[in-house]
């Protein structure tokens, strides 16, 4: 119902508002944004550039443990506020049995240790370092930290995916990827 206050304003009383329309449905929100990307498909732009860096990322995570292959990435993306990695990892994670809990905690693994073994802390230190190297380089002690914890082999292993992981992000940004979005499902 429409008045007029006493200025002269019309005014709606509540009962006359109609009701907000729902939010859109994640899926069909979702939909609605990767239709409107306007940025290039990399994969299809750069076929040989993006093989290459499926491979460098398959060869990355051989042998490693996939749930710190998920930690990696997921503290990697947090740190490249990279929603589209983030989403998908972290949905990545829980299909492998990785508790919310846990989940949680990765931002803010510093205070919550406990949730994480030394080997998880210290691949995630070595993964800030490496993803925010511009800062500060990889800090003498990250670095001894995880050599302490992981042999040769695997440390190389974890830097590989470290290097494929910020590569990944910086791929999914610049194309501007919409979170909700998993193109490997395609």
């Amino acid at each position: 119902m429409t008045t007029t206050n006493m200025i002269g304003t019309a005014t709606t009383t509540p009962a006359a508002t109609p009701a907000a329309a729902p939010a859109p449905a994640p899926a069909a929100a979702t939909d609605a944004a990767e239709a409107a990307r306007t940025r290039l498909d990399f994969a299809k732009a750069a076929p040989k550039a993006f093989r290459a860096l499926i491979g460098f990322d398959a060869a990355a995570r051989a042998g490693l443990d996939p749930a710190l292959v998920e930690l990696i990435q997921i503290r990697a993306s947090h740190l490249n506020h990279c929603a589209y990695c983030l989403h998908m990892h972290t949905n990545d994670a829980r299909k492998a049995g990785e508790s919310e809990d846990r989940l949680h905690m990765v931002a803010v693994w510093r205070e919550a240790r406990h949730f994480f073994t030394p080997k998880e802390q210290a691949a995630l230190a070595l993964t800030e370092a490496v993803t925010l190297v511009a800062g500060a380089g990889v800090p003498d002690e990250v670095y001894a930290q995880a050599a302490a914890q992981f042999d040769e082999a695997e440390l190389a292993q974890v830097l590989a995916l470290i290097l494929t992981i910020n590569t990944w992000n910086r791929v999914a940004l610049a194309t501007g990827k919409v979170a909700g979005t998993d193109e490997r499902r395609r």
